[in-house]
């Protein structure tokens, strides 16, 4: 059976938290594709059905509990050998009963923390990541002349709640963005926030930061260039660079251009619909690029984004 010619399967499943903030798994039975594996609560969606209705009949028919649908998490598109699942994830506002695996499945209580300790089917990975991670990546302009301006501008971008940067600097002399790049981390530590250096491993390691792999970069290293304490990740604009990035063993990707930019005017983005086809060849949590708005956040979860990054989109506007 070719990609095309793939069965669509529309599935629901929800995010259900206990009052200690434990959010519930399940376990796949035997006889069931991907046996074994965690997953979050739900199912198939019937023809006619809303996704909210689906939600609610599978939750009471699986666990005999009765809920109310929240806010959307995340849509993930995934492909399988035989199927193409597009797995439609709602927040829980509440729910009345007691949990249990009606149909014989084992049931896990899981702190958020320990989520991504539970091996589970590749369209739920994105899903822990929208959770746990943060929906918006800043990479950093080009400091200009003035670097104690730029140190100020990202001190201010760090305050309005940015959780992961990315410091890039193609043009700077290396010993003036060593120099820069170490003030910028000491920023970044202090705010809390993950930090990633574009492109250098050398100063990565030196800086104790996280690295950001260029796609090119992708085919220079047989293995995770560093360790599993510190954060990799790539910048990949198709379904081969994604692969890659994955077996690598990079915790997330950056894919696009998902619009024209400033930065590359002439360019033709692959535009949400591209998005979501590379989203369904791996399992990496995902950020959108290119063109970008904190306020694209929601149309980036709807095709399986786990959120925005951007350079302008989150840089203070009078830089």
């Amino acid at each position: 059976m070719t990609h095309h010619e793939s069965r669509s399967v529309e599935v629901v499943a929800g995010v259900i938290r206990d009052l200690r903030g434990r959010i519930l798994l399940a376990r796949r039975t035997e006889g069931r594709d991907l046996a074994g594996l965690w997953e979050f609560p739900g199912g198939k969606r019937e023809p006619g059905e809303s996704p909210e209705a689906a939600l609610m009949r599978e939750l009471h028919e699986e666990l005999g509990i009765d809920v109310e649908v929240g806010a959307s998490l995340i849509t993930v598109p995934q492909a399988y050998p035989d199927k193409r699942l597009r797995l439609d994830v709602r927040q829980i506002a509440a729910w009345r009963g007691s949990a249990r695996g009606r149909e014989g499945q084992a049931l896990a209580w899981v702190p958020p923390a320990k989520l991504d300790r539970y091996a589970m089917p590749p369209a739920d990975r994105p899903v822990v990541a929208a959770l746990r991670q943060a929906p918006y990546y800043l990479v950093t302009p080009e400091p200009g002349d003035d670097d104690a301006r730029w140190l100020q501008q990202l001190e201010r971008t760090l305050a309005t709640g940015i959780d992961r940067v990315q410091l890039r600097a193609p043009s700077l002399p290396r010993d003036r963005w060593r120099a820069l790049a170490g003030r910028a981390v000491a920023l970044c530590r202090k705010a809390g926030v993950e930090v990633l250096v574009n492109g250098d491993a050398d100063l990565a390691d030196e800086l104790g930061a996280g690295l950001h792999l260029r796609a090119l970069q992708l085919v220079e290293y047989a293995q995770r260039p560093v360790p599993a304490s510190r954060p990799l990740a790539a910048s990949c604009h198709d379904a081969d660079e994604l692969r890659a990035a994955q077996a690598l063993g990079c915790d997330f990707a950056v894919v696009g251009a998902l619009k024209p930019t400033a930065s590359h005017p002439g360019a033709v983005g692959i535009g949400w619909d591209g998005f979501a086809a590379l989203r369904e060849t791996v399992s990496l949590p995902l950020y959108a690029i290119g063109g970008l708005l904190p306020g694209d956040l929601d149309e980036a979860r709807r095709h399986g984004a786990q959120g925005i990054a951007a350079i302008r989109g989150l840089w203070p506007t009078d830089y």
